[in-house]
């Protein structure tokens, strides 16, 4: 309800005239007072304070300054603290649940197992925040090494085992266990407090390493299409191509270029590319295998290495990429400001059986005449760099020995040769 304050008479001298208060507005009693300063500061800060024009018109006139208070619309609540979910699990039966409840008010959800197979299925559900063990046994090595296999990755759920502390083998053994770090060891009967505190510290440690490990994925991978960066995949070129000349392995080596996108970009709106952009690595990562790599190597362009791959296989994932980039034609961005676009793509393509090519440069180079060869043609094709150049093994001659004359060796003294008597 707003308040309406009239200097000098007050609300109840203009009521007794026989004028309505409009509707909102609460009368002051009688005899009341324009606020204080210090009382208008003094009100509650989900009020507002507007000028009202009726009551600005009549104070010019009769010396009143009518400021209305009306109320703010409801605004939305603000979000609540964040729950994280601690896994209780209790295998020994210790009622763990019973005597952590106290935690449940500092912003934890407990969930608690009772025995081992019932916490493989709670963490096969979902991963908690972190995680409380009693082993049933007191070495408990088979409990943490289904655990260690079941906690996540990069990095894995925090693990606090209920063991004797003072004991140096428990941590040697729990350190070979827990190979990927993240867990701490406390008392049975430690205080309420302690745990908390140590949930705290390997919640902050776990939140340290996850940051680190986002930065490390953002700083080698595409932010618009999650594939490998140039540099990365470079690296992992370098190191398949290596491989593959060591243990005489087959490797294909994929170059993808989008026909006509900088038409796309000068004619539509930059988000049109974007999305295209980002659906393009999205049909890249379906049709390749989990062992094959893919990068983005700039604007338009992508890569994408094929290990154990030869020729005829590799010819087959290049189809098959090709029209996967053909079906993304169609309507482009959002309901408002989407276009009907045709999308295809020109791929270029060279594969090396562990001794064919000289070098990384020369796989790399092939793949990039083969690229420009399907450009030239019109687009919207692959071509294979042997089938392009008609040379089964374009980089590396067979060339003649050549054969050093062998001199017969001077006689050893004693071997000579009798001379002719007379």
């Amino acid at each position: 309800m707003g308040l309406l304050w009239r200097d000098g008479r007050g609300v109840d001298a203009r009521a007794a005239e026989g004028r309505r208060t409009p509707p909102g507005v609460v009368q002051a009693p009688a005899g009341a007072r324009s606020p204080a300063p210090e009382e208008a500061r003094a009100r509650p800060p989900e009020l507002r304070l507007r000028l009202s024009r009726v009551g600005f018109l009549r104070g010019l006139f009769s010396n009143e300054f009518v400021p209305t208070v009306t109320e703010r619309e409801p605004s939305t609540p603000a979000p609540g603290p964040r729950v994280l979910r601690i896994l209780l699990c209790d295998h020994r039966g210790a009622g763990l649940a019973r005597r952590l409840a106290p935690l449940e008010a500092t912003g934890y959800a407990l969930d608690t197992s009772s025995g081992p197979l019932q916490s493989l299925r709670k963490l096969g559900i979902g991963l908690p925040a972190a995680i409380l063990i009693d082993p049933q046994n007191p070495s408990g090595t088979v409990e943490l090494e289904a655990l260690e296999a079941a906690r996540g990755e990069d990095p894995p759920a925090p693990v606090l085992v209920i063991a004797d502390p003072a004991d140096p083998l428990v941590r040697r053994r729990i350190d070979a266990t827990l190979e990927r770090g993240l867990w701490d060891v406390i008392a049975r009967d430690a205080p309420l407090e302690e745990l908390r505190l140590r949930f705290e510290r390997l919640l902050d440690q776990a939140r340290v390493l996850r940051e680190l490990a986002e930065w490390r994925h953002r700083a080698s991978h595409d932010d618009r299409t999650d594939l490998l960066r140039p540099l990365a995949f470079q690296d992992r070129l370098r190191e398949h191509f290596s491989a593959a000349g060591r243990h005489g392995l087959e490797l294909a080596l994929v170059l993808v270029d989008m026909d006509k996108f900088g038409q796309i970009n000068k004619l539509h709106d930059h988000t049109i590319g974007d999305t295209l952009i980002a659906r393009v690595g999205e049909a890249v990562k379906r049709t390749i295998r989990t062992e094959d790599v893919a990068g983005r190597l700039g604007g338009d362009e992508f890569a994408v290495i094929l290990p154990y791959t030869g020729p005829v296989d590799a010819a087959r994932v290049v189809n098959r990429l090709r029209d996967e980039i053909r079906r993304l034609s169609g309507p482009i961005g959002d309901a408002a400001r989407g276009v009907e676009l045709e999308v295809h793509a020109s791929l270029g393509f060279e594969t090396f059986d562990g001794k064919d090519l000289r070098s990384l440069d020369a796989l790399r180079r092939h793949a990039e005449i083969a690229l420009r060869a399907a450009k030239v043609a019109g687009g919207d094709r692959a071509v294979y760099y042997r089938e392009h150049t008609g040379d089964p093994a374009p980089a590396r001659k067979k060339t003649k020995r050549k054969t050093r004359r062998r001199t017969p060796k001077p006689p050893a003294p004693g071997d000579e040769p009798a001379a002719d008597q007379p």
